[in-house]
């Protein structure tokens, strides 16, 4: 049939033009299917609670971030990141859901992503891990969201040499202000003397 087709160049545009047409319509129809499935913005709720954490030098600590997405209710595609500022600036602690610091497996996300819990777990805190922590959630359409932050601050834990080290600091206190009484009497006695001496002298008159 491809022979005769070949002899009848008409019929064989009349074939290759209903192909074209065929291909344009498949085109047309392609080109109209992303606009009728545009998918939604998402909106995301990344929740940091509570706004401020302390803890004591040792503890572990657990800052909870939980994402919300109303229209989305999987969100196990979503990448997460957890950074920390403080007076030396911005420092990431966890990137694409996994921990970047170098031989550091104090930190790391404990919560369940398909739940939208991605907590961020700090084990065996120091005095160095206080500052301001931020989840940031970063979306399949590149949109980034970022929870307001959680404040943290380590008490030092209070050892022997703690204790010692405040029993020392109000021996100094009382110290002190028992050397400002004896000075106060030192620097008033000659004054108090005067003030004898003028009494007597009054009474004997």
């Amino acid at each position: 049939s491809a022979v005769l087709f070949s002899l009848f160049p008409g019929t064989d545009a009349g074939v290759t033009g209903g192909g074209a047409n065929k291909e344009n319509a498949a085109v047309t129809h392609i080109t109209a299917q992303p606009l009728l499935l545009t998918p939604e913005p998402w909106n995301l709720l990344v929740t940091q609670t509570p706004a401020k954490e302390k803890a004591k030098e040792g503890e572990t600590v657990v800052l909870n971030c939980h994402l919300n997405s109303p229209q989305h209710p999987s969100v196990t595609d979503l990448v997460v990141r957890w950074y920390k500022e403080d007076e030396k600036g911005q420092m990431d602690l966890l990137e694409k859901n996994v921990t970047i610091l170098p031989n550091n497996s104090r930190i790391f996300m404990s919560g369940d992503l398909s739940q939208g819990d991605v907590s961020l777990i700090i084990l065996n805190v120091t005095i160095s891990d206080h500052g301001i922590y931020f989840c940031e959630v970063t979306l399949p359409d590149g949109k980034v969201v970022t929870g307001d932050g959680t404040k943290l601050r380590i008490r030092r834990a209070l050892g022997l040499f703690g204790i010692e080290e405040s029993i020392g600091t109000i021996i100094g206190v009382v110290a002190a202000g028992i050397g400002g009484i004896v000075v106060l009497i030192i620097v008033l006695t000659p004054q108090l003397r005067k003030c004898i001496l003028c009494m007597r002298q009054e009474s004997h008159q």
